[in-house]
């Protein structure tokens, strides 16, 4: 057994403060802003050194940083010959097949991914890296690798976690966000606005924020779509991944927010209507939605927009006895016809557990406070949320969330706690950076979930997790329906090889579906949950999918191997 504690009271972790080496590995996996950092509190520190048995001695030395140069001895399969052609379209300055653009290019974020840059054994590489400045530009990239059955995958922001980046080692790979950034239309009247693809949801979300200045606007505007990536994610990425925010239960998920798009695909160019209802038959425009590039690119979208108000907005929280509480208040919530709060999420026992640590709030006059109170450790569960719109309405809304939550026995809270949340809402990711360096594991999967079936597929998903010794499992709902939730899992561990990580990683995939839970609620499916898409649709809806892909897509050059389980070969 080792000592948990040095004699050094005040020792604390190197945590990296410095920004990765260009052209390093490092610059490549580091989640985010080159110089955006999140360490551990000194408290979710010790937490860490207690439960995988660790000392000081343990978090003095990092591993794997990755600061080598990027290199692989895959080089590009193209000649010269082909190389030109595609600078014919795009301009020479917007062809890559540098090592560090490859790889760079053809990498998202899952652990089994960041395991290969860290090691810098890269597996699969893209042939070639194109960088479209125009619709009519992708049209003929497109076009080009259809007739000479090119490989083709799109690149977004590169935030995925499901494998759907992973190229084809004969292919290219389209880059969208480095030009294809433009507003379209601005629409006052209908409110609405096109943008293209490749724009960022910084971007997008300043010039609505600033609308009276940018497009000469009545009001100011929000999209209402905030997800953990929102920072470093990209508005096609969250369409075709069919992305969810953090204040969904309000706005909707991305999909929801689609009037019309333009796909490109091989077998021609789709641009659906952007009417907010049309009885034409099935809808394409629904079709495309969540099809992850592998019917073609997705090269600009209409989307609604919500006039901002953040001089109405309400914040509250709440305490609850245990998590049977917390959910069925939630459920109540959002039964009642009294109006949806945009921020909505429950943490289950061992989440509010390290949420409280890390925020601050474990051990201090509140905490000693609600545990008097009976809201006791590893039982209770927090509540926080936030109400957006008119003024009477977010009024309205608080009010009846208190009203529910105080009839299943939770304690208020203030907006304290959703202030603190604010300011961590999209720097979390930054804390695997710190843990990978040592050793530790974080890592997260989530599925969709009725209300009948919640409990069970939480319960059933936990005890897979905690049949493995020494493994953190927090669990928290964050995008609430009528009709059901989500349940995001995120898991802390240790393993001893990648082939341990991974072969825990399929287990818990397996454990969702088969407690009940969707494979995915918002990350979408990508490479990751593939095998498992005929299990989990049926052998009918999944030949119909394929029939759709040999429509668009008849030479399976758009993002093959594997994705949503559509390829026949």
């Amino acid at each position: 057994m080792k000592q948990k504690h040095t004699k050094d009271k005040h020792f604390e972790p190197k945590w990296r403060d410095t920004p990765p080496k260009k052209g390093s590995w490092r610059s490549i996996f580091k989640w985010g802003d080159p110089k955006g950092f999140k360490h551990p509190n000194p408290k979710l520190y010790a937490l860490l050194k207690e439960t995988f048995d660790l000392s000081d001695a343990d978090f003095k030395t990092p591993r794997l940083v990755g600061d080598e140069p990027v290199q692989t001895k895959e080089r590009t399969p193209f000649d010269e010959t082909t190389i030109a052609l595609f600078k014919e379209i795009v301009g020479d300055e917007n062809i890559s097949t540098s090592d560090y653009d490859r790889i760079r290019f053809s990498y998202g974020r899952t652990m089994e991914e960041i395991f290969e840059l860290r090691q810098g054994t890269p597996e699969n590489v893209t042939g070639l890296v194109v960088h479209p400045r125009t619709q009519e530009e992708v049209q003929k990239v497109v076009t080009f690798c259809h007739e000479k059955k090119i490989p083709l995958h799109v690149y977004g922001g590169g935030s995925s976690v499901t494998l759907g980046l992973t190229p084809k080692k004969d292919g290219v790979t389209l880059v969208m966000c480095t030009h294809m950034t433009r507003v379209i239309e601005f629409n006052e009247t209908n409110q609405t606005i096109t943008v293209e693809s490749g724009i960022f949801g910084p971007a997008l979300e300043e010039l609505l924020n600033n609308a009276p200045d940018r497009f000469n606007a009545k009001h100011a505007y929000t999209c209402g779509h905030f997800p953990q990536s929102f920072e470093y994610s990209s508005v096609g990425g969250w369409i075709v991944t069919k992305g969810s925010g953090q204040q969904s239960s309000y706005y909707g998920d991305a999909v929801d927010l689609v009037m019309g798009q333009t796909c490109v695909t091989p077998a021609g160019v789709i641009t659906t209507l952007d009417y907010p209802s049309t009885a034409t038959g099935p809808m394409l425009n629904d079709i495309l939605k969540g099809s992850e590039g592998t019917f073609g690119v997705l090269t600009s979208v209409t989307l609604r927009i919500f006039r901002k108000t953040p001089q109405t907005t309400r914040r509250f929280s709440y305490i609850f006895p245990t998590w049977k509480d917390a959910v069925n208040a939630t459920r109540e919530i959002s039964q009642t016809e009294c109006g949806m709060p945009s921020v909505f999420r429950i943490s289950d026992p061992e989440e509010t557990l390290i949420g409280l640590k890390q925020h601050g709030i474990d051990g201090t006059f509140v905490d000693t406070l609600i545990t008097k109170k009976g809201y006791l450790p590893m039982q209770r569960c927090l509540l926080i949320g936030q109400s957006d719109g008119e003024k009477g309405f977010t009024k309205n809304v608080a009010k009846n969330v208190r009203r529910v939550a105080k009839a299943n026995g939770a304690m208020s809270l203030t907006g304290y706690p959703v202030k603190m949340w604010e300011k961590s809402r999209f720097s979390d990711p930054y804390l695997r950076e710190d843990l990978n360096d040592y050793g530790i594991i974080i890592d997260t999967l989530e599925t969709g979930v009725k209300w009948d079936n919640l409990h069970a597929v939480h319960m059933g998903v936990r005890a897979y997790i905690k049949e493995r010794p020494q493994t953190i499992c927090m669990t928290h709902s964050s995008h609430i329906y009528p009709q059901g939730t989500n349940l995001y899992f995120i898991f802390i561990a240790k393993f001893a090889t990648h082939e341990e990580y991974l072969n825990f990683h399929r287990g818990l995939i397996d454990s969702i579906e088969k407690n009940g839970g969707t494979l995915s609620h918002h990350h979408g499916v990508g490479r990751m949950m593939a095998p498992l898409m005929e299990r989990h649709l049926g052998k009918e809806q999944m030949e119909a999918l394929r029939a759709l892909k040999q429509h668009f897509d008849p030479h399976t050059i758009m993002n093959p191997g594997g994705t949503l389980g559509l390829d026949r070969e």
